[in-house]
């Protein structure tokens, strides 16, 4: 698994000041993306355990809401068990910072069952599509997709969506 890039202070994926991390790899590439370089799955940086570590300890002030994990695509079979190992160990670390994650898998289709969605607290889920896109939208980009919360989805199991 590889990584694209890391950006220390973040405000624009997710509330707040967040970390964010960009995997590395997409088999969707949607029309426009706006990471086209995050796709070729031997692009970027290898994804090891030092930068978890390096992850967390940029998570590790006052100022920094939480981590953000985008891509590329963070969950795919390629890429979903590091993003995990990541997720579980900021979680560990983190009781009450959170976590959010942007994928072109759907949350109710694809991911129900997945390990991950125990520490995410928001999924953005659902590919970008250039004919649906608004720039009006919040954390996301185009109409189909949905900022859910996880959390809530898993109490209520049913897809609650976040305020």
């Amino acid at each position: 698994m590889r990584y694209n890039k890391i950006r220390k202070m973040d405000i624009s994926n997710g509330p707040g000041v967040r970390v964010s991390i960009f995997m590395q790899g997409c088999t969707f590439k949607c029309k426009n993306c706006f990471n086209p370089e995050t796709h070729d799955f031997n692009g970027g940086t290898e994804f090891t355990n030092d930068i978890i570590d390096k992850v967390l300890d940029l998570c590790n002030k006052d100022y920094i809401v939480g981590l953000s994990i985008l891509g590329g695509e963070p969950l795919h079979p390629k890429n979903i068990e590091g993003t995990t190992m990541l997720a579980k160990k900021f979680k560990e670390k983190f009781k009450d910072k959170t976590i959010w994650v942007w994928s072109g898998f759907l949350y109710d289709r694809d991911l129900k069952d997945k390990e991950i969605l125990n520490y995410i607290d928001v999924l953005v889920d659902g590919q970008f599509k250039e004919e649906l896109h608004n720039p009006k939208l919040k954390w996301c980009g185009s109409s189909n997709q949905r900022v859910i919360d996880v959390k809530k989805s898993i109490e209520e199991n049913k897809i609650i969506l976040y305020e």
